[in-house]
């Protein structure tokens, strides 16, 4: 939901993701709505979605192993994260679940193919693991298929460690 109460709902049967703004009942399609695939203008299996001050949304695209950012009335998005292939290394996203973006656009993306949460600040196109990555485990310092994520004012991060039933708080560094 932004500010003016309009509420983003990703639809991954669709591909897409619309804003209904207060009593509308349809909505409009504001990222992908064009079919399933990988094209900028697609998305697939949209998962998780972050709308900044800006309006620009934020879409984890599950099956692309990447993140989309779609600028207000835009008809495609840019990737700002992975995208590179599914797999482990830090130009790449394996599932990639909840995302959450900063006032500087760094994008912050539950990586849960790889059990690990990675920081992507803007321009940049290699992320880096500040959370996980230690193999798949129930230790404090491992995760188990991370699905969602937010932080507090205190720069606390909160994990959604859904393959181990909890959520974790980690104090992270914004400066990196």
């Amino acid at each position: 939901m932004d500010e003016n109460g309009s509420l983003y709902v990703v639809d991954d049967r669709k591909h897409e993701v619309r804003r209904y703004r207060r009593g509308e009942s349809q909505g409009i399609v504001i990222a992908g709505g064009n079919g399933s695939g990988n094209r900028l203008d697609q998305l697939s299996y949209p998962r998780y979605v972050f709308v900044d001050r800006d309006h620009s949304v934020y879409v984890s695209d599950w099956r692309n192993d990447r993140v989309m950012k779609w600028v207000k009335g835009a008809k495609q998005g840019i990737v700002v994260a992975g995208g590179q292939r599914e797999g482990n290394g830090l130009a790449q996203l394996s599932y990639p679940g909840g995302v959450v973006v900063d006032q500087l656009g760094t994008v912050y993306v539950a990586d849960a193919g790889n059990g690990r949460i990675m920081r992507w600040p803007k321009g940049v196109t290699k992320g880096s693991v500040i959370v996980g990555a230690n193999a798949e485990g129930g230790q404090s310092n491992q995760l188990n298929e991370p699905i969602g994520l937010s932080f507090d004012r205190h720069s606390n991060l909160y994990v959604v460690d859904n393959g181990n039933h909890r959520v974790q708080k980690f104090n992270i560094d914004p400066n990196g």
